[in-house]
Parts: C-alpha cells; sequence; structure tokens
C-alpha cells in the first residue's frame, strides 16, 4: 500500500507522512556527522570530512562555509545540495546588505533558506533537499546554533549532533555539555563527540572546525586542529 506513495512528493500516505521527505532524512541521517555547540562566547561547529579514496584531493573538499561575517554553516548529508543552499543563503545575505546596509540578522537568514527547503517539499519536477544544515551565528553579542532540516523545519539547539550515529552523539552531549562552557571547552567537547561514532584515526586531515564569536565566523586551520587533538590524546 505504502508503495502507492513512495515515489509522490506532493501526496500524504494514509498514515500522514510525506514518504519522500521520509527519505530524504533518511539520507541525512547515513551522511557524515557534524556537531554543534552553543558556549557562552560564541558556537563551534564540526564535521567529519569523509572521502572514498586515498587518493582524492581532500583540499578540494568542504564541509563549512561562510555566509557573512559572523554566520557559518555545516551540512550532513548529499554535498551538491548544501553546495546549493550556501549559493542561496549568500545571495539572500548580499541583498538584505545591499537594502538595509547591514549583515542580515541570522534568524532571518535561517527563515528564508529554511522557507526555500521547504518549497521543495511541494512544488512539481523537484525533489526535497537531502542534506540538513548546521547554521552558527552571533547576532548583538548574542550566539546562534540553529538546524534546518530537508522538510523546511529548523529550531534552535543548545548542542546538537546530525548524521551517521547522531542518536549516540546526542547523548553524549546530554551528559558532557553545559550552560556555562567556556569556547576552548566546546571545541574540545565537539571532537569528542565526533571521535564517539568515528572510524579509523582522527587527524587534522579529516576533520573541519569552525568557530563564530563576535568577532566573526572562521575555520580553524590544519595545524589548529592538529593542536586540539594532541592536547586530547
Amino acid at each position: 500500500m505504502s508503495e502507492r506513495y513512495s515515489f509522490s512528493l506532493t501526496t500524504f500516505s494514509p498514515s500522514g507522512k510525506l514518504v519522500q521527505i521520509e527519505y530524504a532524512i533518511a539520507a541525512v541521517a547515513a551522511g557524515a556527522p557534524s556537531i554543534g555547540i552553543k558556549s557562552k562566547t560564541g558556537v563551534v561547529l564540526a564535521a567529519e570530512k569523509k572521502t572514498k579514496s586515498i587518493l582524492y584531493d581532500d583540499t578540494t573538499i568542504t564541509k563549512m562555509e561562510m555566509i557573512t561575517k559572523h554566520c557559518g554553516m555545516t551540512y550532513s548529508g548529499m554535498g551538491p545540495d548544501f553546495r546549493l543552499l550556501v549559493r542561496n543563503a549568500r545571495k539572500i545575505a548580499q541583498q538584505y546588505f545591499m537594502k538595509y546596509n547591514e549583515e542580515i540578522p541570522v534568524s532571518q537568514l535561517v527563515q528564508r533558506v529554511a522557507n526555500v527547503m521547504q518549497e521543495y517539499t511541494h512544488s512539481g519536477g523537484v525533489r526535497p533537499f537531502g542534506v540538513s544544515l548546521l547554521v552558527a551565528g552571533f547576532d548583538q553579542e548574542t550566539p546562534y546554533l540553529v538546524q534546518c532540516d530537508p522538510s523546511g523545519a529548523y529550531f534552535a539547539w543548545k548542542a546538537t549532533a546530525m548524521g551517521k550515529n547522531h542518536v549516540n552523539g546526542k547523548t553524549f552531549l546530554e551528559k558532557r555539555y553545559n550552560a556555562d562552557l567556556e569556547l576552548e571547552d566546546a571545541v574540545h567537547t565537539a571532537i569528542l563527540t565526533l571521535k564517539e561514532g568515528f572510524e579509523g584515526q582522527m587527524t587534522e586531515d579529516n576533520i573541519e572546525i569552525g568557530i563564530c564569536t563576535g568577532d566573526g565566523f572562521r575555520k580553524l586551520n590544519r595545524t589548529e586542529i592538529k593542536d586540539y587533538l594532541a592536547a586530547l590524546n
């Protein structure tokens, strides 16, 4: 019975689900893990960079992108879908800046990107995005960590995990997280959470870390990541 609805984007199944969105969420759950943690002074994003072969030039692969000076995002799921949403987010941010001559608030950026994702759940000739986003931002001395799902739903977190082994990651964060975390501690906690389900040796080459503070969003370079990993061993 459910097969009648499996390939329809716009028809609800008898159980009240849009099955294509369920499949998109499954694609996210099978993707490389991503972690987000909010501290008192900023937000930390950490993600695994998965390559299918050691012959890949991993300098061309990125899991994190800056959207505005004070906002960046990472993902779990399908990389090409993330690339399209990054382009959309930057366009939205630029249009806002040209109109108001100031950076777009993180909440508005997230809402507009989520609207794009929601449009792809009911439009003809398209499919839902097979990606969930973690958006880190800083507005008026307030850090933000927001997740956007393929359905277009978005919600704020203090700390969360997406992708493969996300259930174990969230369980680990529930035990380790507290509201008084400093930024350095948040980086260490993010790395430890990634390690929970990490396959093989974690190095500065196969993870990415980004931090967002009042000074802006930036990705840590390989030397900085190597130092953090050494400090945990």
